[in-house]
């Protein structure tokens, strides 16, 4: 199982960042042990001091698939989700300014807290999903599919060209603006529409 994150498809976050607009889709990877579910506390590592959190739309994917063509990539995902993309800021800006890749800053141990997923049934238009992230009860990010650079399609079809999907595989589809720190005593609720399908304690 591969968990492929989708970078910059929000044009507030790639300013808030001071970051250029993709020419095409940008994608990391985490492991698999990156993942943290069933509302499971995040403990703060000791290697950083600046753990940001990036609130994202989340596709589970459904079946096999290559080379897949933008107007048949729908058919590979059957479930759409909500997930934080915790981010050491500290050392992944360490990373940047001397040029090497800055994996450790993303695929730490937990650091993808992963909510519910609802089926794609729930939703009545893939294209206008909104979603937030509340910070000790007070929303901090809130974002839509609708703004996003890239579309799900885009995404799964880029993304294979270079890679082969599997059944189980998980996307992270990009965040919006407003990310931010968080430290010990935090509570993290992430909610799709009205449905609330993540709350994470940070420990």
């Amino acid at each position: 199982m591969k968990i492929i994150c989708i970078g910059r498809n929000y044009v507030e976050h790639i300013r808030e960042l001071n970051n250029p607009v993709p020419a095409s889709p940008v994608f990391f990877l985490k492991p698999d042990t990156a993942l943290l579910i069933r509302n499971r506390p995040f403990y703060y590592p000791s290697f950083s001091r600046e753990i940001h959190y990036e609130a994202e739309l989340v596709l589970k994917v459904c079946k096999v698939g290559k080379n897949i063509q933008p107007k048949f990539a729908g058919s590979y995902y059957d479930e759409i989700g909500f997930g934080l993309d915790m981010t050491a800021r500290d050392l992944q800006e360490t990373a940047k300014q001397k040029g090497l890749p800055w994996a450790i800053a993303k695929g730490f141990d937990q650091s993808a807290p992963l909510g519910k997923f609802l089926p794609k049934s729930f939703f009545s238009d893939l294209h206008n999903i909104s979603f937030h992230l509340d910070l000790n009860g007070k929303t901090v990010q809130a974002g839509n599919s609708n703004r996003m650079i890239y579309s799900f399609n885009d995404i799964i079809s880029h993304i294979s060209m270079f890679m082969t999907l599997r059944t189980g595989d998980i996307i992270f589809t990009g965040t919006p603006a407003g990310v931010g720190p968080v430290k010990q005593g935090d509570r993290l609720e992430g909610f799709l529409e009205d449905q609330k399908v993540l709350s994470c304690l940070i420990k």
